[in-house]
């Protein structure tokens, strides 16, 4: 077992890994869920909606709502109850990868990765995992936690990512609250999926049968490991889990051995560190009185993911130069986290006192103190970025042996800058103590510090409009499918209730102004609210600034363009060439000083490509091309190199009037010059002849995740 021990004696039943997930409002089980590492769930999304009291197949990200979650005690029979957060969300979708219908018997996806607010040692070590076969023997527990409640199961059959498995005819059955139960392999000994649901019998119009001898059943479906880690391993969410132990051909090893060699040169200094260690790590320490080998210490320290940072807190008071030295040999391997066990939980709890308006705004903070950044998780939940930043290094503005400030501490200053002053104190606090024990000079930190109050100063000058977020799909001849969020400046939140219906333009139009009028925006706040359109890179060219209402019952004609500033965003050219999103968002901070391109012929794509590519200083590029295939390849080259802001105009002959005509406008001012346009177009067409497309991509604004259909590469 090593000298380094959990406090989990193995020799327990598997039962140990499963946490029961309790409901907000009442505290019942709303079903179970297992332990992936030392403060980490997985169970199944619906599972956190019916903890939430939320419709049970909603797709929205649970935000920072905080759900119960009950766990073994490793020191005595019973359990203890913690807060958890959504880590890293997958919703229930259908087949093709829209809302799950009314009725479905079974859907895809379904995880939720929970981030667990549990002491060090709280939780035991994450099991081991195997790929599901067919004829494993699995058993599966209720969310109420009782080794009682196990129900044998068998792997009939597995269909892509579901698998169907078989109860015993005896013993306990499948049902509500073993929803997120890890399949524990008896010949594995290892997870080979979660349970997600159990079919209950019916007839063949889908009406339950009441339970009789030839009608009762015993069939579950869940998801395979496999088809976890396909889902999980591409955000990030697996990372750290399952690590084999450390390598002694590793150069960290090799280092950290010498290091600690080093620094602890005695028996009894490096037992007295070791236990001291231990307690922080939440593990036994193996003896009162033989220390660890320097080769023992150094696995542990390069396995427990915040070892490195608890010793390196350990040395530094005594040896800064020691502690330097365990913290750069530490470095060279991907397991250390940034902070210790204590400050990790410490930092949580500092943000759940943080205003919901200012949490909201943290991918933002993290865009503007990290402009350079080139890729963040999918997904923008706080606990998945928290993880990011804790693997990111720090900035560069460092001069000669100074240490850098990491990113994590340096993001976190922006958000303390959006605070009230005794949140900012406590996180200014906070940040001050982890900067000491990385050795991190005072004044770096207050430089980063000025940086963020500079920012915020300017940020509050600008505050985030209302936003209605669309997001059309055509589905056929002039019909279309329709997907509503509104944005009050915390986020996205979905509106629309429908997503299987379609719409004719004035049909959409009437659903959309439906939307804006529920809408109150700020009384400080003269603007519209804005309508940002989603599109594929296939629907640029929809005129959906000219869809309106058309009912001779109504009183107004009801034009969305021309009521309200309306912009189109393609999300998926970004996401298609993620590359170009550091300098998307390097453009967008540079957005009132940047400089404007006008392309006014049809270059081909690698001229195109050549000119704007490196030019972090092009914001915007209007296009003053007439329409066909060379125009609306130039528009999309435009947006997939990550310019915020490029304009167009829809009409088929002559030279673009709307292009010139915004020429004089400034770029953060063109939505609202643009509908200004489009206003003055309806009343006035030979004066205003144009129709304007304006594409707008807002980096200090997320969007939600969308369903979008591949296109075809010739599309």
């Amino acid at each position: 077992m090593g000298w380094f021990r959990n406090g989990w004696d193995a020799a327990r039943s598997p039962s140990r890994y499963v946490v029961c997930v309790r409901r907000t409002e009442d505290g019942k089980a709303a079903g179970a869920g297992f332990v992936l590492g030392p403060d980490t769930v997985l169970t199944c999304a619906h599972v956190v909606n019916a903890a939430l009291g939320r419709d049970m197949l909603d797709a929205r990200v649970p935000g920072v709502d905080e759900v119960p979650v009950e766990v073994p005690d490793p020191e005595r029979p019973g359990s203890r109850q913690y807060p958890a957060r959504v880590a890293h969300w997958i919703p229930p979708r259908a087949q093709g990868g829209g809302p799950v219908g009314a009725g479905s018997a079974e859907w895809f996806g379904d995880l939720a990765v929970l981030r667990v607010d549990v002491p060090a040692g709280g939780l035991p070590p994450g099991p081991r995992h195997a790929a599901m076969a067919v004829g494993h023997r699995a058993d599966a527990w209720h969310g109420g936690g009782r080794a009682s409640t196990v129900a044998r199961l068998t792997v009939a059959a597995l269909h892509g990512p579901l698998a169907y498995l078989d109860g015993e005819p005896t013993g306990m059955a499948v049902g509500p609250g073993y929803s997120g139960s890890p399949l524990w392999s008896r010949e594995e000994e290892a997870v080979v999926g979660l349970v997600v649901g159990h079919f209950m019998p019916e007839d063949g119009a889908g009406v339950p049968l009441a339970a009789g001898f030839q009608s009762v059943i015993r069939r579950s479906w869940a998801v395979p490991w496999q088809a976890v880690e396909a889902e999980l391993r591409p955000l990030g969410a697996l990372d750290g889990f399952g690590r084999p132990p450390a390598d002694p051909d590793d150069p960290a090893f090799e280092l950290l051995v010498e290091a600690i060699e080093v620094a602890l040169p005695s028996g009894s200094g490096r037992g007295d560190c070791a236990r001291r260690l231990a307690r922080l790590c939440g593990v036994v320490p193996g003896s009162d009185v033989v220390p660890p080998s320097p080769e023992e210490f150094a696995a542990f320290v390069l396995a427990h993911p915040r070892a490195l940072a608890a010793l390196s807190g350990i040395l530094r008071r005594d040896d800064p130069g020691v502690a330097d030295r365990v913290l750069a040999a530490g470095a060279l391997s991907s397991t250390p986290r940034l902070l210790t066990a204590e400050e990790y939980t410490k930092l949580r709890g500092l943000l759940r006192t943080i205003p919901p308006a200012v949490l909201g705004r943290f991918p933002e903070t993290v865009r503007a103190a990290l402009p350079h950044l080139a890729a963040r998780p999918a997904g923008d939940t706080l606990d998945a970025l928290l993880d990011h930043l804790e693997g990111l290094p720090g900035d560069g503005r460092a001069s000669g042996d100074e240490r850098r400030v990491p990113a994590l501490l340096r993001v976190l200053e922006y958000v303390g800058a959006l605070c009230p002053d005794t949140q900012r104190a406590r996180l200014r606090i906070w940040a001050d103590g982890v900067a000491r024990r990385l050795g991190i000079d005072r004044s770096a930190l207050g430089e980063r510090r000025y940086d963020a109050q500079e920012w915020a100063r300017a940020a509050r000058g600008r505050a985030d409009r209302v936003r209605v977020l669309v997001q059309v799909a055509k589905t056929g001849r002039n019909r279309h499918r329709l997907r509503i969020w509104c944005d009050e400046g915390t986020g996205p939140r979905q509106v629309s209730t429908e997503s299987v219906r379609t719409y004719s333009a004035s049909e959409a139009a009437r659903e959309v102004l439906r939307v804006l009028d529920s809408l109150t925006p700020p009384a400080e706040d003269e603007r519209p609210p804005l309508v940002e359109v989603l599109v594929d890179r296939g629907g640029l060219n929809l005129p959906v600034d000219e869809w309106a209402v058309r009912d001779p019952a109504e009183l107004l004609p009801g034009m969305l363009g021309v009521e309200f500033p309306l912009v189109v965003h393609c999300p998926e050219l970004l996401r298609r060439n993620g590359r170009f999103v550091s300098r998307w968002r390097t453009r967008w901070n540079r957005l009132d000083s940047g400089n404007a391109v006008v392309v006014s012929e049809p270059l081909d794509r690698d001229t195109l490509y050549s000119r704007l590519v490196n030019q972090l200083d092009t914001v915007r590029v209007s296009v003053d091309v007439p329409p066909g295939p060379p125009r609306d390849r130039i528009v999309q080259t435009c947006l997939a190199l990550g310019i915020p802001v490029v304009m167009w105009d829809r009409r088929e002959e002559g030279p673009s009037h709307s292009v010139r005509h915004m020429a004089r406008v400034a770029t953060r001012e063109l939505p609202d010059g643009v509908h200004s346009y489009r206003a003055n177009a309806l009343a006035n067409p030979p004066e205003f002849p144009g129709r304007p497309v304006l594409a707008w991509a807002d980096a200090d604004r997320t969007v939600p995740r969308l369903h979008l259909s591949e296109p075809q590469e010739g599309s």
